[in-house]
């Protein structure tokens, strides 16, 4: 396995350590064979606060092709599992049974403004396939990464079966591996399971608007995850997560319009992406201190400095082709829209220039957006630059309001920030 023959794309400038660390990190781990050893994203961890699950599993279940497959009750959480298929990730929807708990997720959203009003929302991070866990935790530990212990993870609820790392500083996700044979199924070691009623409601209503809206063959798997870092944490981010996982780095583009950059990595192991997504990291080019002497754009540090480091969107892809006489992605979006889900903006992009794209609203349970996206032809990339600016730009203008009504219902806590 060679995870620097990957041709580069992008032209945004890296640094010298970056550029010297990549090639050294990636290269070690090809020869220590980290990168066979660890697979695919086996699943997504969300977390939302008391009373929104189940709502929150119908809005998925309606704007993806992901299934309500089983709950497994722990004593402070319910764990929800979503699947497609065992090619592509589940997501694990956890919802924290008592509004009072504390704990290490609900401390990463308390210091910032908005991510302070859901305590528990947030995204959690990724499990990760590996092929001899004893293994890939003994590698990873000798490179310094640090480790839940087995009480740890029995007192977070999450599955016994995993090993999980301790959050990132850069990101604030956790990084968590499960041993699996390719051939069997995943399960995850936690809790009670068993069907419940109200989410098999929520669930079946949800699948029957999407047959009714003639979507369900028009979704394809999850495409890629973008996680919203500070801008002095874009190259750290990139190479802590490949250091992770058995990914290689894809390129990065520049968006001046926006003040920022787009860094996108793939896995080494499948080529099309709904086998495993890719992962984007999204930065401001300079820091916000800076901005009363620039005066430049900042949506990306604006949304971290309000929420924190942490995934911003899922993209979803959507078949090429047309379907009564439009294309897939402006169909879908449309009757998506009639079931009264907001859109940030129009469809953008176009068959001409390879792609289209648009993002949702921010979900009010999760605070994720859901981005569609639609490649026509050959192109392999994930946006074009136009396309991103205007994605950024009407996202930032989405959280400077979100902000607004924030600190209007009294429900972010006094910061230095708003001072």
């Amino acid at each position: 396995m060679k995870s620097l023959s990957f041709q580069r794309h992008g032209d945004k400038e890296n640094s010298e350590f970056f550029e010297h660390y990549l090639k050294k990190l990636l290269a070690e781990r090809d020869r220590v064979g980290l990168t066979d050893m660890i697979g695919q994203i086996e699943a997504l961890m969300i977390t939302v606060d008391p009373g929104h699950s189940v709502r929150y599993v119908g809005e998925l279940c309606l704007m993806t092709p992901y299934h309500y497959l089983v709950t497994l009750e722990s004593e402070s959480h319910w764990t929800h599992v979503l699947r497609i298929d065992m090619h592509s990730p589940d997501l694990l929807v956890r919802e924290v049974k008592d509004p009072t708990i504390q704990g290490i997720f609900r401390s990463l959203n308390e210091v910032y403004p908005i991510g302070a009003s859901k305590p528990n929302s947030r995204y959690m991070g990724e499990i990760l396939r590996v092929e001899k866990m004893s293994d890939v935790i003994r590698l990873q530990q000798e490179r310094e990464f640090r480790f839940f212990s087995q009480d740890d993870i029995r007192r977070l609820e999450l599955p016994g079966n995993l090993a999980v790392s301790k959050p990132s500083p850069y990101t604030h996700n956790i990084v968590a591996y499960m041993e699996r044979p390719q051939d069997q199924l995943r399960i995850y070691s936690l809790g009670l399971s068993s069907i419940r009623d109200d989410v098999q409601t929520a669930y079946l209503e949800a699948k029957e608007l999407q047959s009714q809206c003639a979507i369900e063959r028009l979704l394809t798997p999850i495409d890629h995850l973008a996680t919203r870092i500070y801008s002095q944490n874009r190259e750290t981010a990139i190479l802590e997560w490949l250091s992770l996982s058995s990914y290689y780095y894809w390129g990065s583009y520049d968006i001046k319009d926006q003040n920022s950059s787009t860094n996108v990595t793939k896995s080494v192991h499948f080529e099309d992406e709904i086998y495993s997504p890719a992962k984007v990291f999204t930065a401001n080019n300079t820091p916000y201190f800076v901005n009363h002497l620039e005066r430049l754009p900042s949506p990306t540090e604006t949304f971290v400095r309000n929420y924190g480091p942490r995934l911003h969107h899922l993209a979803i892809g959507v078949h090429d082709g047309e379907h009564n006489g439009i294309e897939n992605i402006d169909y879908v979006v449309n009757a998506i829209a009639r079931q009264g889900k907001k859109f940030l903006l129009d469809v953008i992009g176009s068959r001409e220039e390879g792609i289209k794209q648009i993002f949702s609203g921010a979900s009010e349970h999760s605070s994720l957006i859901i981005e569609y996206v639609q490649r026509f032809g050959d192109f392999d990339g994930f946006f074009t630059k136009q396309n991103v600016a205007e994605l950024t730009h009407a996202a930032g203008i989405e959280h400077e309001l979100m902000k607004m009504q924030s600190k209007a219902m009294g429900t972010a806590p006094p910061s230095y920030e708003q001072h």
